[in-house]
This record gives structure tokens, sequence and C-alpha cells, in this order.
């Protein structure tokens, strides 16, 4: 019999796997692209594998940081340099949104542990019911 609880936990995490499939495998396939030759399946693996690893983890911010810089990166190349740059744009944003999305996540975490390190302790004052 599974133990309480694990199935909740999985049908949390297959949104987060998947999210992270679809992101991943998009970055792995537009550098495959850009790369050419024969590496865009080992590429579009190599993506879909990570996508999956770090939706099990729970990179949802991380993914969504690149899922954000290959679209912006995509139509800023699209705007700049045209329709056949797309890609090499959207790989680069993507990069760059990765990047940009672990510094933020450690700046945030780290302001939430000063912020739990500034807040007093949980003093739970022991009160008597009435009547006792």
């Amino acid at each position: 019999m599974a133990e309480p609880g694990t199935e909740q936990d999985w049908s949390m995490k297959v949104p987060d796997i998947l999210f992270g499939v679809a992101v991943m495998g998009t970055v792995g396939t537009l550098i495959g692209a850009i790369m050419g030759g024969g590496i865009l399946p080992v590429a579009s693996g190599a993506g879909l594998l990570l996508g999956g690893v770090i939706g099990l983890m729970g990179g949802r911010r991380f993914l969504v940081s690149i899922l954000v810089g290959t679209v912006l990166g995509g139509l800023l190349a699209w705007f700049i340099a045209g329709p056949e740059r797309i890609s090499v744009g959207a790989g680069a944003g993507a990069a760059m949104g990765g990047f940009l999305g672990v510094q933020i996540s450690m700046l945030l975490d780290m302001r939430a542990a000063k912020k739990a390190e500034s807040e007093p302790a949980d003093s739970s004052v022991s009160r008597t019911t009435e009547g006792a």
C-alpha cells in the first residue's frame, strides 16, 4: 500500500515536470538548430531530460525566467535583425533569463532569510483557561 500523501505529491509535481520539459526542450531544440548538423537530437534530448529534472526539483521560478528570456530575446532579435535571427535571439535570451533567474532567486532567498532572522521568535505564552 502506498504511503499517504504520495499521490498528492506527484499530482503537484507533474505540471512542473511537464512545464520543465516544454521550456527546456524548446531551448534545447533552438540550440540544436543553431549548431546545425546532427546535434539537434542530442541538444533536444538533453533539454528534455534537464527540463524534467528541474521540474521534478521544483524549479518553477527558474523555468519561468528562462521562458520570459526566450520570448523577449526572440522578439528583440526579430525587431533588430529580422525573422531569420529569431532562434539566435531566443537562445541567447534563454541563457540570460536562466542566469538572471538564478541570481534573482538567490536574492529573494537571502531577503527571506534576513526577514525571518529579524522577526522575533514565536513567544507562545501559556494562558490559563477560564475556570482553571
